[in-house]
């Protein structure tokens, strides 16, 4: 369910997300940045809701369960494969990025630093003066909503690698001078595909997050781990 609204009061902002259905999304237009932060501060640490802004356009998204279920397992799926190779791991979850300049933020489902974990060690808050340091790979569950429309600012962002699943695949986009293209393989683990990712997905959910993740632990140590 979408629901459009235009010049709405911030002061409806709160009561409309708290009536938000699971799986709803509610669209505003000539949101003036300063609402989209006051909202963001409103709504205190916790919200589930997801909240992306671009130009005026105030998108929030209220997940679903196989939305949050996927999530969490590719949170859990990085860990364990962090750890088969011996790579520093820093999970920021759905950390709010924004930057004034852009007239634009959103928050993915899940990120992580890997290569890039030294540029957040010692962070609690990002500097909005400055543009916030970008995760090696962001992931987009596209169950409730659809993240397409929001890659030009995780290109402004500088995320190189985005994982992005529905309901039917994963596809993986390696950032480029002419934008975001999809790619068969990660860069940051060049043997793993957007296919083998969604099969472990699925298996997550006849078989368990648990025992999937043992099947997938094992399958990592009979692959080649040179990251090129």
């Amino acid at each position: 369910m979408t629901v459009a609204a235009s010049r709405k009061p911030t002061t409806d902002y709160l009561d409309a997300i708290a009536h938000l259905p699971e799986g709803g999304t509610l669209i505003f237009h000539h949101v003036p940045w300063a609402a989209y932060e006051a909202l963001l501060n409103d709504l205190g640490a916790g919200y589930k809701a997801r909240i992306s802004y671009d130009l005026g356009r105030l998108e929030v998204n209220m997940p679903t369960a196989i939305h949050e279920r996927w999530k969490a397992f590719l949170a859990r799926l990085m860990s364990l494969l962090t750890d088969e190779l011996g790579l520093d791991l820093e999970d920021l979850g759905s950390t709010t990025y924004k930057f004034e300049d852009w007239a634009a933020g959103l928050e993915p489902d899940e990120c992580f630093y890997i290569a890039n974990v030294a540029s957040i060690l010692g962070i609690k808050r990002f500097d909005p003066q400055t543009p916030p340091p970008p995760p090696d790979i962001a992931v987009e569950v596209d169950i409730t909503s659809e993240s397409l429309g929001r890659f030009a600012t995780y290109a402004k962002l500088g995320v190189p690698e985005i994982w992005r699943c529905d309901e039917g695949q994963l596809q993986i986009y390696h950032l480029t001078e002419a934008g975001y293209v999809e790619a068969e393989r990660s860069l940051t683990f060049p043997f793993l595909t957007g296919a083998i990712l969604f099969e472990y997905l699925e298996r997550s959910l006849t078989e368990g997050q648990s025992a999937t993740l043992r099947a997938f632990r094992q399958w990592v140590q009979t692959q080649p781990t040179t990251r090129q």
